[in-house]
């Protein structure tokens, strides 16, 4: 029976699963988006989520915290400077898990896990208005007819202002 078994041990020691996971965050944060095994992400997420929230309070314990989990200086620079300001007044999910099928290899299921914020392809931008073509001729002509007569409307609009001053 499975009781009390609530994570994936990614076949590995704790040490060297606790190195992989430490990898894969300093990856995910330099990088934005890293693509792995369906299993690592989800492992990844779990463990890189608390200290994405932990670096949107900027303090030497919170960044003594992180650091003792990821050892690397220039992640704690990312991940305490851009990325915090950009998930400041988000309340969680930093991270988004898409499948992308199975490895040629070995069959693994793979994904890619990436920042959400910034990921520009998924970001909610307003869609521009599409026009769209119209196929009648008569419309082009209407179009085109319509034109020259409200330039010479604007022409002699301030020539009849001159004439009144």
């Amino acid at each position: 029976m499975r009781h009390n078994k609530k994570f994936n041990h990614l076949g590995r020691t704790a040490d060297h699963r606790r190195a992989l996971l430490a990898n894969l965050a300093i990856s995910l944060i330099m990088h934005k988006r890293i693509t792995t095994t369906l299993a690592k992400a989800k492992a990844l997420k779990k463990y890189v989520e608390p200290l994405v929230t932990r670096a949107k309070n900027d303090s030497t314990n919170s960044r003594r915290v992180v650091f003792s989990y990821l050892q690397n200086k220039e992640a704690i620079k990312e991940l305490f400077g851009p990325i915090a300001d950009k998930v400041g007044d988000r309340p969680g999910g930093y991270t988004r898990i898409i499948k992308l099928g199975s490895r040629l290899g070995d069959a693994a299921s793979m994904a890619f896990i990436e920042l959400v914020d910034f990921d520009d392809n998924m970001a909610k931008t307003p869609k521009a208005d599409k026009k769209t073509r119209r196929s009648r001729r008569s419309g082009k002509k209407a179009d085109a007819a319509e034109t020259p007569v409200a330039e010479v409307e604007a022409t002699e609009a301030p020539a009849e202002e001159a004439k009144a001053e």
